[in-house]
């Protein structure tokens, strides 16, 4: 899962079981129980669960506070683990099971806490957020109180147990900064600028809308640099997510492109490829509930799916969501910052963080957190009098992330999204919709900052003059509704309607997926949801198109060279498993980027630099050489690169072994779920992880398979689904690997298949719909 965990793992190697068989057995014989009965202190009134034959958990209670209950407890049922790792980040007690390596990490989760009014912040979500947090956390804590001792086998390996959660534990803010990540990339173009000149570092990190950015004035960009971001990395590191993607794809058609009439939407969020998953499925029925979808296991509520009349989906946005405040502070006093022409105290908490020894035992670890009037101080620059604060919607009422969902599985149609979404502040999402109504649309829904003195590209002076003026309201955010062509579409690209007028964000995805997408629905006049699976597995590269037509001017006596450069020619750009095109392009990028940005930058840069200039920049330049990117001959040093580059490509992939001129994309790409207790021995990995699998597509295609140096997926689509509103129980999904964390359950891997095969379930909603694909019946019963 990570290298926190991992070390944490290492050190209880001495306490796992032996052999891999007596772990599966453990492991069997602390599964939930998920049949018959089970008498719960805390419930007012029977609860049933159905679990179908994909896992899924379908809870129908006669009141909220029940079915809440018992989605926390049914949660707890398949992913305790997962739950606690989750809270302990979150709030910021990772170091009490890992050690003092998560300090850091801790420290900086407790300065993204919520320290505000609680009262503003529980209304902010919904009127009874409050008590649904609560029924929610004692659905987990009746779990973890029914389990005692049967607790998943990671607690037993590791030696420690699960604590109770509290109501706002799900008011952690750590899964939100992941996706307001804006400030480090401030730090970035600092960072460069005082490197290699504002001019240099403007033709590399070009903006999306393009703007000249610049400095404030008298700033010293001198110490802006990346240890800035040390507690940030430390806290996220924790996290089996990536934060440098956030990629998803969606889109919605209006009845007329349909082959039923009504309206169809897709939605594919793209996250870390996990074990246990980051989605958690459950379908939620009680009075004044009917909602069906993915969430996260340790929220409560249905983040993306439907009710009876609405559906949606969504993708990140790339709003800019935080500012990097750089406060000037008193040599003589460190802890006072200038506001105006006057010192002023920072404010000062003092923490107590448990603290696991190399002994086993727990000491309290101290956390000096400080605050300014922007927000929580992440880095002081000691030498130059100066600290550096994160300023972010999320120290805001209404910062934690998804929670705005529960008021959005309550709307009932196109005015009751739009007011649902006046609460909707992290992450920034681009929300399609549909309803029973025949309305479709599309809303950047997030808190949006105005900026009227800067544009959020840099750090800026934190002694008055760029402060936010508000927020914009939703009728302000870019929107459509029921537009004449018929259908929307957003893919994390350049959203913003010609001529808008505000700005939101510079840092939007390549539209390559977009591109795709937009062709597929452009391509033909009635929708299937049989079309819509094909488009989200659609697995051909627009770069990868691009290259092929340069691989078209190279000419080699090599036959080694010159028979890959005639494949190369030839291809179409689909990254398919059985092609070898794919595996001469998936070289040959990474050589190309290599040798154009390290004309421009240290060597040591060059991979961050090639990553946030993104491709659409290197094919540009490409496409149109000139002195700024190639020097006196453009022309030539241009051809030379990627002469230079494809000759490296290929000599990488023959040295790969004797079968390398027939090594097929699908046996270089693969995805592999792995679990945290790999780290223990080697034998767990084959027994815990699921995979290999071979996979298509890459980064830039629709169906998203982003991959690590050695072609392995770390990111894409996990959870998927396409609706046709014409009827609810056909709508289809794919998730993996499965419903359940714990070992030994049927559903711990059964969907990770379907996933790689690009197969669909169905997600049941009608009650005889639910009844004829039931596998496992519980009722829950008061104890009383």
């Amino acid at each position: 899962m990570c290298k926190t965990i991992g070390a944490l793992l290492i050190l209880a190697a001495a306490t796992a079981p032996a052999h891999a068989q007596d772990f599966a057995r453990q492991a069997k014989a602390v599964l939930a129980q998920i049949d018959g009965t089970i008498n719960v202190p805390g419930l007012k009134q029977p609860v049933e669960v159905l679990r179908d034959q994909w896992g899924i958990p379908h809870i129908y209670a006669k009141n909220s506070d029940d079915l809440f209950f018992a989605q926390g407890f049914v949660a707890a049922q398949d992913r305790l683990f997962q739950l606690d790792l989750w809270r302990r980040i979150g709030v910021g007690e990772m170091a009490e099971v890992v050690g003092p390596d998560a300090f850091q990490g801790d420290r900086f989760a407790r300065l993204l806490r919520y320290r505000g009014d609680m009262d503003a912040e529980w209304k902010s979500y919904s009127p009874d957020t409050k008590a649904i947090a609560t029924a929610f956390t004692s659905g987990i804590n009746a779990y973890i109180k029914h389990a005692g001792k049967r607790l998943p086998i990671e607690f037993q390996i590791l030696g420690y147990k699960p604590k109770q959660w509290r109501p706002e534990d799900i008011l952690g803010r750590m899964s939100g900064i992941i996706m307001s990540r804006n400030f480090s990339d401030e730090v970035m173009r600092a960072y460069l600028i005082n490197k290699l000149g504002l001019e240099k570092t403007r033709l590399l990190l070009p903006t999306d809308p393009q703007r000249d950015f610049a400095p404030a004035p008298g700033l010293d960009l001198a110490g802006i640099d990346p240890r800035i971001l040390a507690g940030y990395k430390a806290a996220t590191k924790a996290v089996h997510f990536r934060p440098s993607k956030t990629e998803s794809n969606n889109w919605v058609i209006a009845g007329k492109l349909s082959a039923s009439g009504r309206p169809m939407l897709a939605s594919d969020p793209h996250r870390a490829i996990a074990l246990p998953s980051l989605r958690y499925l459950v379908h939620l029925n009680a009075p004044g509930w009917n909602v069906i979808g993915a969430g996260e296991p340790a929220l409560p509520g249905v983040a993306i799916g439907h009710n009876e009349r609405i559906a949606w989906g969504f993708t990140i946005v790339g709003t800019d969501q935080t500012d990097l405040y750089v406060e000037e502070t008193n040599p003589a006093d460190p802890d006072e910052y200038k506001v105006g022409v006057q010192w002023k105290k920072m404010l000062k908490h003092v923490e107590r963080v448990p603290t696991k020894q190399a002994n086993g035992m727990v000491i309290d670890s101290i956390a000096t957190l400080d605050f300014t009037r922007h927000g929580p101080v992440i880095f002081r620059d000691a030498k130059r009098n100066r600290a550096f604060v994160l300023k972010w919607v999320g120290s805001d009422p209404g910062g934690a992330a998804y929670l705005p969902s529960l008021a959005v599985g309550r709307a009932q149609n196109q005015k009751e999204f739009l007011k649902a979404l006046e609460r909707w502040k992290i992450p920034n999402l681009n929300f399609v919709y549909a309803d029973k109504d025949d309305n479709i649309g599309w809303v950047a829904a997030a808190a949006t900052p105005m900026r009227p003195k800067h544009d959020g590209l840099l750090p800026v002076p934190g002694n008055g003059g760029y402060e936010w003026s508000g927020f914009l309201e939703v009728k302000d955010l870019p929107q459509s509704f029921n537009p004449k062509q018929g259908w929307l579409a957003t893919a994390n690209h350049n959203i913003l309607p010609k001529g808008y007028r505000h700005q939101i964000a510079y840092d939007f995805a390549a539209p390559y997926r977009y591109l795709r997408v937009k062709a597929s629905l452009e391509a033909k006049a009635k929708f299937t949801l049989d079309d819509f699976q094909k488009f989200q597995h659609d697995d051909v590269s627009i770069p990868g198109q691009k290259l092929a037509g340069f691989a078209k001017s190279l000419g080699f006596n090599n036959p080694a060279y010159h028979d890959r450069a005639r494949i190369m020619e030839k291809w179409d750009g689909r990254l398919s498993r059985g092609s070898h095109a794919a595996v001469i392009y998936a070289h040959w990028l990474p050589e190309l980027q290599k040798a154009i940005y390290g004309r421009h930058v240290p060597k040591d840069l060059v991979n961050d630099v090639a990553a946030k200039s993104g491709l659409p920049t290197m094919f540009h330049a490409l496409e149109n050489p000139d002195e700024k990117w190639f020097g006196k001959n453009p022309k030539s040093e241009r051809n030379r690169i990627i002469l230079e580059s494809f000759m490296i490509a290929v000599s990488r992939i023959l040295k790969s072994g004797p079968e390398a001129a027939k090594v097929q994309w699908g046996a270089l790409h693969t995805a592999t779920f792995r679990h945290p207790l790999e780290s223990v021995h080697p034998r767990y990995k084959k027994t815990l992880n699921i995979g290999p699998y071979q996979r298509t597509g890459d980064g830039n295609t629709p169906n998203n398979t982003r991959y690590d140096a050695q072609f392995q997926q770390i990111h894409g689509a996990t959870y998927r689904h396409v609706l046709d509103l014409a009827d609810w129980d056909k709508v289809l999904a794919t998730s993996a690997p499965g419903q359940s964390g714990q070992f030994g359950s049927p559903h711990y891997a059964d969907l990770a298949p379907l996933w790689a095969e690009g197969r669909y379930f169905p997600l049941a909603f009608s009650r005889k719909k639910v009844e004829e694909v039931t596998r496992n019946r519980l009722t829950l019963r008061p104890a009383n």
